[in-house]
C-alpha cells in the first residue's frame, strides 16, 4: 500500500456510515481506486446508545447504498435476505428497523470492502499543489504508511458536546450521553440519577432507567433547556426538507439566510419520536397506580455547574422562566446534549489557502469541495461541518447516499449516480 497513487483517499475519527456509504457506491467503479482508514479494530457505531428496543430514525431505504443503486449487493435489504431473516422482517411490517440492526448491516458491509482498513490512523495530511496530489501518512501496527491521493474526501463526522463547565469533571459518575451503556451499571448504583438533555437521546435513556427503575430503586430526574418535551416533527411534507431538491435551494441561498433558516428547521432536528413520549407517559401512569413514581421532569431549566457534595454533586441550576436559581442533588449525572462537528486538524495546514464564510465556517460548494482561493483540480472534499452550507440534512443518514453520489460524479468526471431532481411535491424556489 506504501505509495501507492490513488483516485480518492476518506480521511476521519473513523469509517463511519458516511464514508463507509460512500466506500460501498466506489467499489464497482472501475474508474475511482478508494481507499478508508479507521483507528478503530472494526467498524462500530454508536456502541454506548445501542439501546435495546431503539429503532433507527429514518427508513431502511436510507441504507448505504439504495438511493443511488437499489441494485448494488451493500443495501440493506441483501443483508437480511443473507441473513436469511427477510421474511420475519417482511412480518415485521416496518419501515424503521432496530438501530442494532443497523450497526451490524454496516459492520457486514465493511468487512466485505476491501477499501476499508482497520487499525489504521490517519497522523497527517500534506497538500502536494505542483503534483496536483495529497500525501497521506497512516499509523499502523506495522509502522507509519504513506499513501498518495488525487482527492481527499474528509468524513470526520460528530464529537460529544460537552458545555465548558463540566469538561474537567467528566468520570464514571459524570458522563455524556455516547457512553451511557458502557456506564449504564455504574449509573444504576446510584440512589438519584439526572439526565440533562431535550432531544431523542436524552428521551431514550430515561425511558430505559425508567423501565429498570423498581429493581433499582434510584430517583430519576429529566432536567432540559427547552421550553418543553417538544415532539419531533415527522409529518410528511415536513420531511421533505431532507430531500435533493431542498439541499439545492439551501444551497443557493446567502450565508445570512442560511444561518437563519437553520435556527427554523429545529422542530425538524431537534424533537423527540412521538412513540418514545407516549412510552413515558403510559409508563408513568401505569406506575402511579401504586403510588408516587419518584421522577422529577421539568423543563426551562438550565443546568449550569456541578460541585461535589458529599458521597455525590450539587447542581447549580436556573428555572429560566421564573428566572430562580437553585441547588439541586444528584450522585450521577447524564449529559444528552448533544454532537458537534469533529474539524480534522489537517484543516490548519489549508486553513489560508481556502474561502471562509466566517471564522469558523469554510465556503463549500454544491458537490461539496472547499473552496480554495486558487483553483485545482486536486480536490478536498467535506462530509464535515456543512449544515451552514447544505443544511439540516448535514448529518441526515438519508442524505448521506445523495452526497456521495456528488463526490463520486466529480472525482469519476461524470455522473456514474445521477442525482434526482424534483423530488417533492412541494416547491421551494419560484424558478
Amino acid at each position: 500500500m506504501t505509495n501507492k497513487q490513488y483516485d480518492m483517499v476518506g480521511i476521519g475519527i473513523g469509517i463511519g456510515p458516511f464514508n463507509l456509504g460512500l466506500a460501498a457506491l466506489a467499489e464497482p467503479l472501475d474508474e475511482i481506486d478508494a481507499v478508508f482508514f479507521d483507528k478503530e479494530e472494526k467498524f462500530e457505531w454508536h456502541p454506548g446508545m445501542l439501546i435495546d428496543g431503539t429503532d433507527l430514525q429514518i427508513p431502511f431505504l436510507a441504507d448505504l447504498v439504495t438511493f443511488a443503486d437499489p441494485t448494488s449487493p451493500y443495501s440493506f435489504l441483501n443483508y437480511i435476505h443473507r441473513q436469511k431473516r427477510l421474511y420475519p422482517f417482511f412480518f415485521f411490517n416496518r419501515f424503521d428497523i432496530p438501530r442494532q440492526e443497523y450497526n451490524e448491516y454496516a459492520k457486514w458491509v465493511a468487512e466485505q470492502l476491501s477499501s476499508c482498513h482497520f487499525s489504521s490512523k490517519v497522523v497527517d495530511v500534506i497538500p502536494k499543489n505542483e503534483e496536483e496530489y495529497y500525501e497521506v501518512k497512516i499509523e499502523t501496527p506495522e509502522g507509519i504508511q504513506t499513501v498518495n491521493a488525487k482527492h481527499v474526501v474528509m468524513g470526520t463526522g460528530s464529537i460529544p458536546l460537552v458545555p465548558p463547565a463540566f469538561e474537567e469533571k467528566l468520570n464514571e459518575h459524570i458522563l455524556h450521553s455516547s457512553g451511557y451503556l458502557h456506564k449504564k451499571e455504574e449509573i444504576q448504583k446510584g440512589k438519584h440519577v439526572t439526565i440533562v438533555g431535550s432531544g431523542q437521546s436524552a428521551a431514550e435513556i430515561f425511558l430505559d432507567l425508567l423501565e429498570e427503575q423498581t429493581e433499582h430503586h434510584y430517583h430519576l430526574t429529566w432536567f432540559t433547556r427547552s421550553s418543553n418535551f417538544f415532539q419531533l416533527d415527522q409529518s410528511k411534507l415536513a420531511q421533505e426538507l431532507f430531500s435533493p431538491d431542498y439541499v439545492n435551494y439551501f444551497h443557493s441561498l446567502s450565508f445570512e439566510e442560511r444561518t437563519s433558516t437553520v435556527e427554523d428547521l429545529n422542530p425538524l432536528r431537534h424533537g423527540i419520536e412521538s412513540s418514545t413520549l407516549t412510552k413515558i407517559y403510559d409508563l408513568l401512569y401505569h406506575r402511579s397506580l401504586k403510588g408516587k413514581v419518584p421522577v422529577t421532569i421539568q423543563a426551562s431549566t438550565e443546568v449550569s455547574d456541578i460541585h461535589k457534595k458529599g458521597n455525590g454533586y450539587e447542581l447549580e441550576c436556573k428555572q429560566l422562566k421564573a428566572e430562580r436559581s437553585f441547588q439541586y442533588e444528584a450522585d450521577r449525572l447524564i449529559l444528552s446534549t448533544g454532537y458537534k462537528p469533529k474539524i480534522s486538524p489537517f484543516i490548519e495546514r489549508i486553513k489560508d489557502n481556502i474561502e471562509w464564510e466566517d471564522d469558523k465556517r469554510f465556503k463549500v460548494t454544491k458537490d461539496y469541495r472547499l473552496v480554495f482561493k486558487q483553483p485545482r483540480n486536486h480536490h478536498f472534499f467535506t462530509l464535515t461541518n456543512i449544515e451552514h452550507s447544505h443544511g439540516s440534512g448535514a448529518t441526515n443518514l438519508g442524505l448521506s447516499v445523495q452526497r456521495n453520489q456528488r463526490i463520486l460524479n466529480v472525482i469519476a468526471g461524470r455522473d456514474v449516480y445521477p442525482v434526482p431532481e424534483e423530488t417533492t411535491f412541494q416547491t421551494f424556489n419560484l424558478f
